[in-house]
């Protein structure tokens, strides 16, 4: 169904075409027809269908009906988490593009002033979190006499977060349920949330979006089994390998994505890091550089995975297999957006593969097996890299940050006098080390020369050594 059988003003069908929306996505058919007409709504339908649209085009069209020229309070929209509230404000200043409606985006971590000044301004649409949202409520900042829009987006997750004692608080403050239009959207239909409609709530219609119809069969999912030591390694080669425009990695821990930010940073790869550590102004410089394309490349731990809105991300990377087969869906669910494709790489280690059952049960399919060929080298940094040349199976060599390889050349250098063959392994003398006043070191001192790295063997294994010819293809 194309936008313009909905008979939206000219101004806001406008705004939706520059937009580059055209036909509608299944939640989008189901929800607005009811939700223009005035019913209060329920929603089931996962990130990334579209819901937000439906929730802004419904309240900007029907503040246009009801002639509203602006200046109070009309929309609340409550969203679990401060990325979401800045997006969904962003999706409305899009859509009011024609308009005279503003929109601002309420939440913590920055400071009240320049909040404080935009509602003194007036503005038509509120985004946000339930914390700010309160504080402005107790201090007679923002009233809410003239709402009759109360919307709350992703309200399983606000379940989930703790956040629904602020929720009520603020619906008890909002006027009476039919003195408004309320719609809530869920990722799931759960008694919590039956519960909250039957008390907030007139009557609502329920629109259900089964949601591995909308976000799995899109997904192309491609799995990985590796050691955990193999998976940066792998990693690196998958971004060598495949061109990767725009790419979120997630982990399960933010101490693990904090160092995955580091070692790809020390492997020439910039990427940005958001966990539940990194501050407010810090987040949103990061998702602006996502967006933008500057910083290609988001890791993240679950705090992203639900409720951000991320254009055209084309790989999302499960760096660890999420214990919860609803985060892994939720997580796959930031590429194919809105009808596009997208693909998603799952790598399983010991660690977690435990978890991969359950998930191909919740999704109903077996994820793809897939393999590729990759090495293991430790640079300087500490860091894995893919080398450019080396032999299959080479691993790491134990030892400090600045350890390398020893290369097999040297090995040959270092023969017994007299002894072996090239083939033959090298045997150590069953006689006793020659003692010293001191205690030897461990390994020779990178200064010496090859005489003094032959004596120090000598005293150390109690035998006589001597330099041999090498070529290319071994001992003469």
């Amino acid at each position: 169904m194309r936008f313009k059988i909905l008979k939206l003003d000219d101004r806001l069908l406008k705004a939706i075409e520059e937009i580059g929306y055209e036909r509608c996505t299944p939640v989008q058919e189901q929800s607005l027809p009811e939700s223009l007409a005035g019913n209060d709504l329920i929603s089931q339908s996962q990130t990334g269908t579209g819901k937000t649209a439906v929730f802004l085009i419904t309240v900007i069209q029907r503040l246009i009906a009801s002639g509203d020229e602006g200046g109070r309070t009309r929309a609340i929209i409550l969203v679990p988490t401060r990325e979401l509230a800045v997006q969904v404000e962003q999706q409305a200043v899009q859509l009011c593009k024609h308009l005279p409606y503003r929109s601002i985006a309420v939440f913590g971590g920055v400071g009240y002033d320049e909040q404080e000044k935009k509602l003194r301004e007036g503005v038509e649409i509120v985004v946000a979190t339930t914390g700010r949202l309160i504080d402005y409520l107790k201090s007679g900042k923002l009233r809410m006499d003239d709402v009759t829009f109360m919307i709350m987006d992703e309200a399983d997750r606000m379940f989930d977060m703790g956040f629904m004692p602020d929720v009520r608080y603020i619906l008890y403050k909002a006027p009476p349920k039919d003195k408004r239009q309320t719609m809530i959207f869920s990722a799931t239909l759960d008694f919590r949330v039956r519960r909250l409609a039957e008390q907030f709530m007139r009557e609502p219609v329920e629109v259900e979006i089964e949601p591995d119809q909308i976000t799995v069969d899109k997904v192309k999912q491609k799995l990985f089994h590796v050691s955990r030591e193999e998976k940066l390694p792998l990693l690196l080669s998958l971004f060598q390998k495949e061109e990767m425009p725009k790419v979120i990695i997630f982990t399960n821990m933010k101490r693990t994505a904090e160092r995955l930010g580091y070692k790809l940073k020390g492997n020439g790869i910039a990427a940005g890091v958001i966990t539940g550590d990194v501050d407010q102004k810090k987040r949103l410089r990061v998702m602006e550089q996502l967006q933008s394309g500057h910083a290609p490349i988001l890791v993240a731990t679950d705090v992203a995975a639900r409720g951000i809105h991320i254009d055209n991300v084309t790989h999302i990377i499960n760096y660890d297999v999420p214990a919860d087969p609803a985060a892994y869906v939720h997580r796959i669910g930031r590429t194919a957006r809105a009808g596009a494709e997208g693909t998603a790489y799952t790598i399983a280690c010991e660690d977690y593969v435990e978890h991969l059952p359950e998930i191909e049960d919740y999704i109903d399919q077996k994820i793809s097996v897939e393999h590729i060929d990759f090495e293991l080298e430790k640079d300087k940094a500490g860091v894995y890299r893919k080398p450019s040349m080396q032999s299959a199976g080479h691993r790491p060599v134990a030892g400090g940050p600045r350890s390398a390889p020893r290369s097999p050349r040297r090995k040959a250098e270092l023969r017994p006098a007299g002894g072996s063959s090239a083939g033959a392994p090298h045997r150590r003398s069953s006689a006793p080390p020659h003692r010293t006043g001191r205690r030897m070191p461990e390994s020779p001192d990178r200064k010496m020369t090859m005489e003094e790295r032959l004596a120090y063997y000598g005293r150390k294994y109690g035998e006589t050594f001597k330099p041999v010819e090498t070529s290319d293809n071994g001992l003469k």
